[in-house]
């Protein structure tokens, strides 16, 4: 079976039609991860059996003649950091390297209950820190279009796996840019929703006032599919939105848009090749008659320091809970030890299951929320967030959508930036901001530098996912 090419769409006609069954599809992708992937290594876990049964349940019901939804008997794959009931979800740590997930979390729920077949986990940055998929417990995943290259974090299994054919769309989490950097990397599109528009209840907690879940797909279409099965008010996420208050899928004349382009973000240090296609891209948006405008954005020079003041801060708190007590590794378990009190079991067990880079961030933000500190460092990022949050709404009252680089470079080399943590920081440059104030945000693939892909990053008011989504499909139409 021909997979290299198939969407949602096709994939519901070739269903009805009965081309081939939800089952044959299913074993396809499995055959073609089993075939492919231990040279990309994007999954952690396949849960085989379990999408087996999953497919066997639509084919049942295409049988009867049962309506079924567009995401029947489509495989996808999900970052494991999400809950999925009774398959291993580790977060890419080691600390939770035998964790099974007794639920589905809410996005995997949705899914499941619209038929989606899950093939399993894939691979991340641990604990989703960082930029590359390097800083995962089980080794790193590699870039499909060049195995010497990075995928992209933290989402780099997610992207690589629909890169790569492997499955048809993937869910991932954005913190600071984990599901748009991939994305721009592997050259597939992924969407970072607005800040509430879908549930986090079920996804292992990163920074909570940043943490959003969202689809990555082959196409534009793909990913709105996916987003309007997933977003949603959800009663067990606090912080998630009732659906009504989303504004719907506006009927616009592409001409009639304004689109920004921040001065700020076309800077030195920017790679030439992703420059050249990006504005490339924009030529292209002008040539149908939108208006193209500067705008600007002041503070975004601050936000990367920003960001890494306020994720870290809340970081150590949240993964303060795994203290080797309740789940999780555990040195207590380990007979042979001499320690015996509660205090040598916590900081053993922390010792021994993160990784470098959860236990730099876990210290960087305690120090930042320590007495003394907490005033200078904290609370002063936090009100240069509001700022840079303002800075956009004075934009978007001039412009409909932004316009930037997804990325001021494309896939780097496999180790190139691992040992130099500041580096692999400024990855983020270009996504940081929109975290900090919560916006949605798409990257998709414009074109190539240098044989790799290269993203355009779209960013639309608050809850204006269709709107940004709408824009991506114009480019590939035109």
């Amino acid at each position: 079976m021909d997979i290299e090419n198939l969407t949602i769409n096709k994939i519901h006609q070739g269903l009805a039609s009965k081309e081939f069954s939800a089952l044959e599809l299913a074993q396809a992708h499995l055959a073609r991860i089993e075939k492919n992937d231990k040279g990309i290594f994007s999954f952690l876990t396949l849960a085989k059996e379990q999408a087996l049964w999953q497919a066997k349940a639509v084919d049942k019901l295409l049988a009867q003649g049962s309506q079924v939804s567009l995401l029947a008997g489509v495989p996808c794959a999900v970052k494991d950091n999400m809950m999925v009931e009774n398959v291993k979800c580790t977060a890419g740590s080691r600390m939770l390297e035998n964790y099974v997930a007794p639920y589905d979390a809410t996005t995997v729920k949705e899914l499941k209950d619209a038929g989606a077949v899950i093939l399993g986990k894939t691979n991340l940055d641990e604990f989703a820190m960082g930029s590359s998929t390097e800083n995962s417990a089980f080794g790193p995943t590699k870039n499909p279009h060049d195995l010497k290259r990075v995928a992209g974090g933290s989402s780099g299994g997610s992207a690589a796996a629909v890169a790569a054919n492997m499955a048809v769309f993937s869910l991932g989490s954005d913190t600071g840019g984990s599901i748009r950097l991939p994305s721009s990397f592997c050259g597939v599109v992924g969407l970072k929703p607005t800040y509430g528009a879908v549930s986090r209840y079920g996804l292992i907690a990163f920074a909570s006032s940043f943490d959003q879940i969202g689809p990555l797909a082959k196409t534009v279409e793909d990913c709105q599919i996916v987003f309007d099965a997933i977003k949603g008010r959800d009663e067990k996420d606090s912080t998630s939105v009732n659906p009504k208050s989303q504004i719907p899928n506006p009927k616009f004349e592409i001409r009639n848009l304004k689109i920004g382009v921040p001065k700020e973000y076309f800077v030195e240090g920017t790679d030439p090749g992703v420059e050249k296609v990006i504005k490339a891209a924009i030529k292209k948006y002008e040539d149908m008659g939108t208006e193209i405008i500067q705008v600007s954005l002041p503070h975004t020079e601050y936000a990367l320091a920003c960001y890494y003041i306020i994720v870290p801060s809340e970081a150590s708190a949240n993964l303060a809970r795994y203290d080797g007590v309740k789940y999780g590794h555990s040195e207590a378990k380990d007979a042979k030890r001499k320690e015996k009190n509660l205090l040598d079991v916590y900081l053993q067990s922390r010792e021994k299951g993160f990784g470098a880079e959860v236990k730099r961030r876990i210290m960087l933000g305690t120090y930042a929320l320590s007495a003394g500190y907490y005033d200078a460092y904290y609370l002063r990022a936090q009100k240069v967030r509001q700022l840079i949050k303002q800075d956009f709404d004075n934009a978007f009252g001039k412009v409909d959508v932004i316009f930037t680089p997804t990325s001021p470079t494309t896939a780097f080399r496999l180790g190139e930036k691992t040992d130099d943590p500041l580096t692999m920081y400024l990855a983020d440059i270009f996504t940081v901001s929109v975290n900090l104030a919560g916006l949605p945000a798409l990257s998709l693939p414009v074109g190539k530098a240098g044989n790799l892909p290269v993203g355009l990053q779209i960013i639309g008011r608050p809850f204006e996912e269709h709107k940004i989504l709408e824009v991506g499909k114009k480019y590939h139409v035109a």
